[in-house]
């Protein structure tokens, strides 16, 4: 039985939960405003169809519910059983049918959005394995969600933009990003930047030295940029073209 409430009473978690229940309203607003000869027209993420971002999101919402379940239950529900299974379940979803296809990612949010309601304190700190092999809190699981449905809203090239996201998002998106980057420097040999916000009081850096390249705009451009979503309004303190930002994920 779906519940209306969240078990958790965790302040910080509730938080989060409102944060990637309102990317899910705004994910959903983007796609319901898109007809269905338009899920065949380009997204802005390279090789993919709108159908095809449409189907990723929905069928992540799946994945991480088996993560959910996994810290509800103790019995090991991986994302997916095989490194193949989500390209091919994303190609077979991408096939169906538009109103479908629909279905299936409203289904998918609605399930994981009460499977997490469901889940009390304590089961919020068990631990599940993400495809990438990370042992994390199940709780992580709301911020991979969060990231998904915010950011693919943009990729579906109908209006969305990092501009409309909460300040609070855009905040965590270049400390996640940049996190990444420190972490990856010497194993890929990742350059060093530094992103200076024109709104913001702080700069974020790779660089403990201060030799990076730094990188200016806007909070929202910069995330934009740093996500692997274009340069618009970017520039660098020596007004070189700015590069094409490492992969982040």
């Amino acid at each position: 039985m779906a519940s209306l409430f969240d078990f958790t009473t965790d302040s910080e978690l509730l938080d989060a939960l409102q944060l990637a229940r309102r990317g899910q309203a705004y994910y959903a607003q983007k796609v319901n405003e898109l007809t269905s000869d338009e899920f065949d027209e380009p997204s802005r993420v390279g090789g993919w169809k709108r159908r095809e971002v449409i189907a990723h999101v929905g069928l992540n919402a799946r994945a991480l519910s088996r993560l959910t379940q996994w810290a509800a239950t103790g019995i090991r529900t991986p994302m997916y059983d095989s490194p193949g299974q989500r390209n091919d379940e994303i190609n077979a979803a991408a096939a169906l049918d538009p109103q479908v296809l629909r279905e299936l990612s409203d289904e998918a949010a609605l399930h994981l959005n009460d499977q997490w309601r469901q889940l009390d304190d304590s089961q919020w700190k068990n631990e599940v394995v993400t495809a990438q092999g990370r042992v994390v809190p199940v709780s992580e699981t709301v911020w991979m969600r969060t990231r998904e449905v915010w950011i693919h809203s943009v990729d579906l090239d109908n209006g969305a933009s990092f501009d409309d996201f909460p300040p609070e998002l855009v905040d965590r998106l270049l400390l996640d990003v940049t996190s990444s980057w420190r972490k990856r420097r010497d194993a890929e040999g990742l350059g060093d930047f530094t992103l200076e916000p024109t709104d913001r009081p702080n700069p974020v850096s790779t660089d403990p030295d201060g030799a990076a390249v730094v990188v200016c705009g806007s909070a929202a451009e910069l995330a934009e940029w740093a996500t692997g979503r274009g340069t618009t309004g970017l520039r660098t303190a020596d007004g070189a073209e700015v590069p094409s930002a490492p992969r982040w994920l």
